[in-house]
């Protein structure tokens, strides 16, 4: 079945896999386009979750991450019959998927970021402050805070775990750029967060 059917939820808590190789990719790509129906359902496993992370990452909420997800793939199916071997795909997706999100950003910015959780409580001690899942709420309302193209950078290589190299391409800027970026990001971050040494690092 040519488009396959989509998972309907993902969650940003899943986990996800390394991206393939070049080869790999363009292999299964070619099955897919064949009609094999465990291909399809291997290229969508292997890349919506990335793909619904780094939407939830840039939006913050789970039914846009989800209508941007769907959108994406739809785009793919559109596509993948002409897709050409040399590119990758996954590059392709990011960029897709990057740029609905900053679509649905720029029509709604007074709804789309939530307020960050409080990060301290100047009546606690050190040892009394804030649990694992509080810790980990203050960095992503730090970082839904950044401008736009640090909070880019600093999810696509922090927390996807892609080099400088594999963001700059699919932000389409040089790696330099890229390392500026980050740079800023990490500054934003650490003056977000203030003192608290492990939610810095």
């Amino acid at each position: 079945m040519f488009p396959p059917p989509l998972p309907l939820r993902f969650r940003p808590e899943r986990g996800y896999t390394k991206q393939v190789n070049h080869d790999a990719e363009a292999s299964l790509i070619d099955s897919v386009v064949r009609g094999e129906p465990r291909a399809a359902e291997a290229l969508v496993n292997q890349h919506m979750p990335r793909i619904y992370a780094l939407a939830y990452r840039m939006l913050n909420q789970e039914e846009e991450a989800e209508d941007v997800t769907q959108e994406a793939f739809i785009r793919v199916w559109k596509v993948l019959p002409q897709w050409q071997p040399r590119a990758r795909l996954s590059t392709w997706l990011y960029r897709v998927t990057l740029n609905l999100c900053r679509d649905r950003l720029r029509k709604s910015r007074e709804i789309i970021m939530a307020e960050p959780p409080e990060i301290m409580d100047d009546g606690l001690r050190p040892e009394q402050l804030l649990s694992a899942r509080q810790r980990r709420e203050a960095i992503d309302g730090a970082i839904s805070r950044l401008p736009e193209r640090q909070r880019t950078a600093i999810i696509l290589c922090g927390l996807q775990e892609m080099s400088n190299a594999e963001a700059g391409e699919i932000m389409e800027i040089s790696v330099d750029a890229v390392e500026s970026l980050l740079a800023r990001a990490r500054r934003g971050l650490r003056a977000a967060i203030g003192h608290r040494k492990d939610l810095a690092s």
